[in-house]
């Protein structure tokens, strides 16, 4: 599925990275998760848009 990437950089601008606090580039320890999955009708948009820690994004990945 393809995602778009404005909204991930609009996303980061108005969330920074819980680790860096920076709204650019690389966020070590954390990706951003669609909290209503894609494949399941969420928004590829800011508004369904989480940081989330690498470990509990694979946890999540394996129940969605």
């Amino acid at each position: 599925m393809k995602r778009s990437a404005g909204a991930k950089d609009h996303f980061k601008k108005s969330h920074p990275c819980p680790s860096t606090g920076k709204s650019s580039g690389a966020c070590p320890g954390y990706v951003i998760d669609h909290v209503v999955p894609l494949k399941r009708g969420g928004a590829d948009a800011p508004k369904n848009m989480q940081w989330q820690t690498k470990e509990a994004a694979k946890l999540k990945d394996r129940t969605e």
